[in-house]
């Protein structure tokens, strides 16, 4: 009950205090602005630059790399086309056509051989 009291008390009263826009709302907005700018630096701005590496990666696969996929596959292409690519797996030559979006990383490039 006293600590409600205390809050009564201090609380100014109606009508005798003519508090402006900022002071009533800034600290508020300039914590959302805060907010923003963590969430477009530390997830935003990150997560776009991965999405940019990989979309690099595909676009310069090269026959003779050896990649893995998503899946845990571990092949050498052998051929690629627009949307797919065809890897060959063991020593067996067992050859798979995949997407090229199923491609996680390059071990080796083609060029590093």
């Amino acid at each position: 009950m006293n600590i409600f009291r205390a809050l009564l008390d201090s609380a100014p009263a109606s009508g005798t205090s003519q508090a402006g826009f900022f002071s009533t709302y800034g600290g508020t907005i300039i914590l959302v602005v805060v907010m923003v700018a963590v969430f477009y630096f530390f997830l935003y701005r990150p997560q776009k630059k991965q999405e940019k590496e990989a979309a690099e990666m595909k676009n310069n696969l090269a026959v003779g790399d050896e990649v893995t996929t998503i899946g845990g596959l571990i092949g050498e292409i052998v051929s690629i086309k627009e949307e797919t690519c065809v890897i060959e797996t063991s020593k067996e030559r067992t050859k798979i056509r995949i997407l090229k979006s199923a491609i996680s990383k390059v071990d080796v490039k083609a060029s590093e051989k």
